[in-house]
């Protein structure tokens, strides 16, 4: 049997989304109905508007999503009905990666997140009769009710009962991406400086868990000035406008050269003089996305002798529950304070979210879609 919704439906970049009736799937055992009570707005979702991935459209969009849970299949120990859940991206959980649980570079990626289908390629949802892509990073999370499954769905920890659903609901993917680059992936060491490229959602991420790292100096470096003030208010120690030669600053600044970079802008001019300021042994870590037809340049001698690293990183090299609930325990502290980026939209408001977003008048757009 189906269960009616309302989702944000969106047909491309030639129109706004359009918040229509559609009707969710019966559950299969390893997934969850989630009566959405808020959805984080991502650049992704943007990308997916314009065609820069390879989702199909039309489309219903959101993969930063946080509800209660209403149903469960037969085989899903994740979470009951009644509780509070947040969600993130899907994976197999039994490709190469899968199995050391890197599930951000699961081999199967595409059909679990990006297919607008089941991995098996049965539709989760409907319009009118007819199959309506969705199952977005496995969840579609711009409706007042989703799908979502065993593997990306994590119950909000009891430390965490007091806050808000519609503050948690962007856990799962910008903030989740900035804190594990500094925490997880490349492992930020304590007192070693490092320099953050981009102040968006995952840049401040960065930076708040650098902070966590004690690293030091911690540099934000962007264009918007009202943005390198908000880093700095979250754990930069200092803030250089890319406009200003913020290279040469930092060069001045910690002549010795970085321990570690962090790029989230995607763009690879930025990314080529950022890997040129590592002090040796130093990592240079990649979250932005470029351009498909971008390539990068460094020179082979300085990369191969003074043992620096170029790292690709995705969501932050996550394994969904275990480090979403660590993060959340840095929230409840005091140490990840990421309601300072957010700004409220109602559902029905999703477009002047989309354009906030864009015009970088706020952080981190999130939807109120229901009452807790």
């Amino acid at each position: 049997m189906t269960t009616p919704a309302r989702a944000a439906i969106c047909r491309g970049n030639s129109q706004p989304f359009s918040i229509e009736d559609v009707e969710l799937d019966a559950l299969r055992p390893d997934e969850l109905r989630v009566r959405m009570v808020a959805c984080g707005v991502c650049h992704t979702d943007m990308a997916v508007r314009d065609e820069q991935l390879p989702v199909p459209h039309p489309v219903v969009l959101g993969h930063e999503g946080a509800g209660i849970v209403e149903e469960v299949g037969s085989a899903v120990t994740v979470a009951k009905p009644g509780d509070r859940v947040v969600m993130s991206f899907n994976s197999c959980g039994s490709c190469p990666s899968c199995d050391i649980d890197a599930p951000t570079y699961c081999y199967n990626f595409f059909p679990h997140n990006w297919s607008g289908t089941r991995a098996d390629g049965s539709p989760v949802m409907f319009q009118n009769g007819e199959t309506m892509n969705a199952n977005f990073f496995g969840q579609s999370s711009f409706a007042t009710h989703a799908i979502a499954h065993q593997a990306n769905t994590v119950k909000v920890p009891d430390s965490a009962a007091a806050i808000p659903l519609e503050r948690i609901a962007p856990i799962g993917c910008g903030l989740m991406t900035g804190a594990g680059a500094v925490l997880r992936s490349m492992k930020v060491r304590k007192g070693m400086p490092i320099a953050i490229f981009g102040a968006g959602t995952v840049g401040m991420a960065a930076v708040m868990a650098a902070k966590i790292a004690g690293a030091d100096p911690i540099i934000a470096v962007d264009v918007n000035d009202a943005r390198l003030e908000l880093a700095k208010e979250l754990g930069a120690t200092h803030a250089f406008n890319a406009k200003d030669d913020a290279i040469a600053k930092i060069k001045e600044l910690v002549p010795q050269g970085l321990g570690y970079v962090l790029d989230t802008t995607g763009i690879n001019s930025v990314i080529e003089g950022a890997w040129a300021l590592l002090a040796p042994k130093g990592i240079c870590g990649i979250v932005g996305a470029s351009d498909p037809a971008d390539n990068l340049t460094f020179n082979e001698a300085a990369m191969m002798g003074g043992g620096r690293t170029v790292m690709g990183i995705l969501g932050g090299d996550s394994d969904v529950g275990p480090f979403l609930t660590e993060l959340l325990d840095y929230h409840v502290k005091g140490q990840f304070p990421f309601e300072k980026l957010i700004g409220y939209f109602d559902f029905d408001q999703i477009n002047e979210a989309i354009h906030a977003s864009e015009d970088g008048s706020v952080v981190k757009p999130v939807l109120r879609i229901s009452a807790e």
